[in-house]
């Protein structure tokens, strides 16, 4: 099970590189349509901020609607926000929505829309597909293929996550005890963001955001001070471990989730198709960091070897990369809300 670990330090130095020091890329905009007569909806038109401007991009209401387009947006501190009242004397049913200027970004938009009133239907927007023909008849199809998409879109841009996943096969050389430590992990945060979301459990996100890098920073600091023949506390009880964090990062998931929204009438089944993108997403990583491994292993088994060693030159750089890179996370959230 060493090989294993092999990969996790290829795809950890391509993360390093090329991502951000952001946590969640997922940004996706929010388009919402409410009937409030047989001829007018109420529209509110949410987009990402980009360096202090709203998103290039706009949401395009059916031919028959007016006006088709919102007002200026205002920022609200997180988006731009844009609410406005459209008439359209033929109804909505069958006419086409389209978010302008979609195909240029990297950026997804998450449409829910009413026709009639409790027949809510939920599509999601990418830039290979700008536009949907808003249709009468709420399908839970549209709500599994927009959800377990934005599950895997928020696990893979969730590079906190992630990075925790990392560290846990770094750390954890035994293989049932690796196996253990997932599921645990997968099992805690899949109970606190179904109990997040449902309202049985309510914490404030800004704290629980420094806290899950905290997490990887306790992490950090298990791999620099492990040595052969010891085993730590997160070797020793790693379920246990892996349990605790992961009940936090269900709340982070729990936040995501919560920024895109939930269809009233299907929240089981959007829950769920979430939590399964959530998984498919994370197995997903495990599965490309194996395949790394296994490589490193066959073509430069001295380097594979120094990876897993405690006390190596590659390990010790390793430990202290998450850690400096968790350590921002840390204080960046804590002056956040201080």
């Amino acid at each position: 099970m060493r090989w294993v670990l092999l990969l996790i330090a290829a795809i950890g130095l391509v993360c390093f590189q090329t991502s951000p020091l952001r946590a969640h890329a997922l940004e996706p905009g929010y388009l919402e349509i409410s009937p409030l007569t047989d001829s007018t909806w109420r529209v509110f038109w949410s987009r990402p901020d980009v360096k202090g401007r709203a998103m290039d991009i706009e949401a395009v209401l059916p031919s028959d609607c007016s006006p088709r387009s919102g007002p200026e947006p205002v920022f609200n501190g997180s988006a731009w926000i844009a609410s406005w009242v459209a008439s359209c004397a033929e109804g909505m049913t069958g006419g086409t929505l389209e978010i302008d200027k979609l195909d240029l970004t990297r950026t997804d938009v998450l449409v829910r829309y009413e026709l009639t009133p409790g027949a809510g239907r939920t599509h999601r927007l990418t830039a290979d597909q700008t536009s949907v023909s808003l249709e009468g008849d709420p399908g839970w199809q549209d709500v599994l293929f927009t959800y377990i998409p934005l599950g895997v879109d928020h696990i893979l841009g969730g590079i906190d996550h992630l990075l925790f996943v990392f560290a846990l096969l770094l750390l954890i050389s035994d293989g049932w005890r690796l196996v253990g430590a997932i599921t645990a992990f997968t099992l805690a945060h899949s109970l606190t963001l179904a109990a997040a979301t449902l309202g049985y459990i309510s914490l404030p996100s800004a704290p629980v955001e420094a806290v899950i890098a905290l997490s990887i920073m306790f992490l950090a600091s298990e791999l620099l001070h492990r040595h052969k023949g010891e085993l730590r506390l997160s070797e020793r009880y790693p379920w246990t471990i892996s349990f605790s964090f992961g009940l936090l990062h269900g709340f982070g998931f729990a936040g995501a989730l919560a920024d895109i929204g939930l269809p009233q009438e299907d929240v089981p089944l959007a829950l769920l198709s979430f939590n399964i993108g959530v998984e498919a997403g994370q197995l997903g990583f495990v599965a490309v960091v194996f395949a790394i491994g296994w490589v490193l292993h066959r073509t430069v088994p001295a380097f594979a070897r120094a990876v897993v060693s405690p006390s190596t030159a590659v390990s010790t750089l390793m430990a202290y990369g998450i850690g400096g890179i968790s350590a921002y996370w840390f204080f960046d959230r804590l002056t956040g809300f201080l």
